[in-house]
């Protein structure tokens, strides 16, 4: 094993650490030398550096319930609620359920629980992490960052959408902006626009006056959408200008945001308790109206019966494959942070379980009252359901509205609909700005660590400005490069690869596996073992090599196709991150001295700045299985520590 020091790295074995521990009786420091050393670390002036490594620093959940709840916001967010459906419903719906549950069973849970445990077990998140199990890997951790860095950038605009239509609930009482074509005559509704529903018949409208069929026609709802809200222009060509309502709703999204994440995650344990129950009260009185109209059970028949042929495609599988990834949360970092709040022995196979339970549900919870208003959508106009609107981002904001104006009173409920979708997604949102913070200070502690609050709202301002193009009026076009390219799709594959390669082959699944054990205080299943070192990769690989054998270009909607130079675009957007695994790798065996094969061996050699409840758990392991000579004998490479440092710091930790 390598114990790192100020100066060098050293070759020792652990039996180092456990003979020194035994040498100072793990009785070192008094309360108050303990005291007065903790506010030696804890000062903003000289010796800061070993303060910076301190675990305390990044403080801990209130409850293990904060963990399971935090979790919970995180991966069940706008991701359910707004990207399931529409995924599901612009690749066959049945169809894309397959790959989805494939990718569920053998990567979706196993690496969840994989990501929660190493964050929760080095105490760390973020770029760090990856880095220090597999340090030729430290790419992935970059490419990680840069990931959550585009999704964030990009993810906020769901927001201000949300909010925009949120502050129109008031606009028009007692009635909604979008209730009814004539309401838009003079600005947003054209003669397309006619209301199944409405007061006008279809003989007298605009639409049959010009000779358009039922079918061709374009709902209040629908026009209000995208002739309003987003002001869509032909194509990314066109990219018009900056929407000036758009644009004060994504800086008052940027603001709430900020407010929460200022002081770290962990203070806002409280927040996510009522954020991440609220959504579901909301959703169950909206399904259980959706379920009521007619139609409905056409639109749930549409959603669970797959369209074979459809499985040919590429695009069903990479959009199956990695929804999982990107609604657990898998492969950004996420977790790790989420993780590295929890103390040492919290059981964090039992919530990844329950979380991964309780997202999945959500994704089918909310695509079921989605399906039933497409069904009953579709009923109304007399078309098939694949046929009823435009498939694209956009789709729950062509539902949801339409579901409201069912049930009376409208107005309160369409609040309460928006409350929820801006709940879900600045869940998500601050999550993931934490999760991009975290994995920044962690790697620069000495410098950012101090100014924590100044670089987050440095950070902030940066991202709202790059969240600027998606808020013209060919902005949606270029979101939805975003949403397929920057944090989903193939770069997310890629990452989520190489960091399950950096920590089951090259640290080692059955080391992590005894490290679990230490945690939890038992054996995991070994079914976790066979994923981590089998099924996910082989997956992951099938599904990269079946993208680009049956590569499509992407298109928005049904029609639009992007140029050339559109889909270059998303291309660039996608190496952003993942270029940084190949990339580190090649830059770690020029830098690192010494010949090849001792840089490669030192690459692939863990490095791991541990927890002192590690070293207290293996300790406590090694008294339990063996004795003190056998003990000495055994070099487990798990821990690459500064002997004296971490020695003290576990016996502070058993005083405690």
């Amino acid at each position: 094993m390598v114990v790192t020091t100020d100066k060098e790295v050293l070759t020792k074995p652990f039996n180092f650490i456990v003979k020194k521990a035994k040498e100072t009786g793990i009785s070192g420091k008094t309360s108050s030398e303990a005291e007065a050393g903790s506010g030696e670390t804890s000062g903003g002036g000289g010796g800061g550096e070993k303060g910076a490594g301190s675990g305390n620093e990044r403080g801990e959940w209130s409850s293990q319930w904060d963990f399971a709840m935090s979790c919970i916001a995180y991966a069940v967010g706008l991701g359910n609620v707004w990207r399931f459906p529409y995924l599901c419903f612009s690749n066959g719906g049945g169809a894309f359920l397959i790959p989805y549950f494939f990718s569920m069973i053998i990567c979706g849970i196993p690496l969840f629980f994989l990501e929660v445990s190493v964050g929760q077990y080095l105490g760390v998140g973020g770029m760090s992490v990856v880095g220090q199990l597999c340090p030729i890997f430290k790419g992935v951790g970059y490419s990680a960052i840069m990931m959550v860095f585009l999704e964030n950038v990009y993810y906020i605009i769901v927001v201000t959408w949300t909010l925009y239509y949120l502050f129109n609930v008031f606009v028009d009482m007692p009635s909604l902006p979008w209730s009814d074509c004539s309401k838009g005559e003079s600005s947003w509704a054209d003669e397309k626009c006619w209301n199944p529903d409405g007061h006008v018949p279809f003989n007298d409208s605009k639409a049959f006056e010009i000779g358009l069929a039922k079918n061709e026609t374009q709902s209040s709802v629908e026009q209000f959408w995208n002739n309003q809200a987003l002001g869509i222009s032909e194509g990314i060509l066109h990219v018009g200008g900056v929407q000036p309502h758009l644009l004060a709703c994504l800086c008052i999204a940027w603001a709430v945001v900020y407010l929460v994440v200022w002081k770290g995650l962990h203070n806002s344990g409280k927040v996510l308790w009522f954020s991440a129950i609220f959504p579901y009260v909301i959703l169950s009185i909206l399904c259980v109206k959706a379920l009521t109209l007619d139609g409905a059970m056409d639109g749930l028949y549409f959603l669970f019966t797959p369209q074979w042929d459809r499985l040919m495609e590429s695009k069903v599988w990479i959009d199956g494959g990695t929804q999982i990834f990107f609604s657990y949360g898998v492969g950004i970092g996420a977790l790790l942070a989420l993780g590295s709040y929890n103390k040492f022995h919290h059981n964090c196979h039992r919530d990844a379980i329950f979380v991964c339970c309780i997202n999945t549900f959500t994704s089918f919870f909310s695509a079921t009252v989605i399906f039933s208003i497409l069904g009953f959508m579709a009923k109304q106009k007399g078309v098939a359901v694949q046929d009823v609107v435009q498939s694209g981002p956009g789709l729950a904001f062509l539902v949801y509205p339409e579901v409201v104006l069912q049930i009376a009173p409208s107005p309160l409920w369409a609040f309460l609909f928006f409350i929820m979708l801006l709940t879900l997604g600045i869940d998500s949102q601050f999550c993931g700005v934490e999760s991009l913070m975290t994995g920044l200070v962690d790697n620069w502690p000495h410098v950012l660590q101090p100014h924590r609050k100044k670089f987050t709202l440095a950070m902030v301002i940066f991202m709202l400005i790059l969240g600027i193009p998606m808020i013209t009026n060919g902005g949606v076009y270029l979101f939805y490069l975003m949403d397929f390219y920057a944090a989903s799709g193939m770069s997310l594959l890629w990452c989520v690869f190489f960091q399950t390669i950096a920590i089951a082959w090259i640290f080692g699944a059955k080391k992590f596996y005894l490290c679990i054990e230490h945690m939890i205080g038992y054996k995991v299943n070994w079914y976790w073992y066979v994923c981590w070192v089998l099924l996910a990769p082989a997956f992951m690989l099938f599904i990269f090599v079946f993208y680009f054998i049956k590569y499509k270009p992407i298109t928005y909607g049904d029609s639009y196709e992007y140029p050339p130079w559109g889909e270059a675009i998303g291309f660039m957007i996608s190496l952003s991150s993942m270029l940084w695994v190949p990339g580190y790798a090649v830059y770690y065996l020029l830098s690192t001295p010494g010949t090849w094969r001792e840089v490669l061996a030192k690459g692939i050699t863990p490095v791991i700045n541990a927890r002192p409840e590690a070293i207290q758990a293996e300790l406590k392991y090694r008294e339990a299985t063996m004795d003190s000579k056998a003990a000495e004998a055994r070099d487990v490479e798990m821990l690459l520590v500064q002997p004296d440092e971490q020695v003290q710091a576990c016996t502070d930790v058993q005083q405690s």
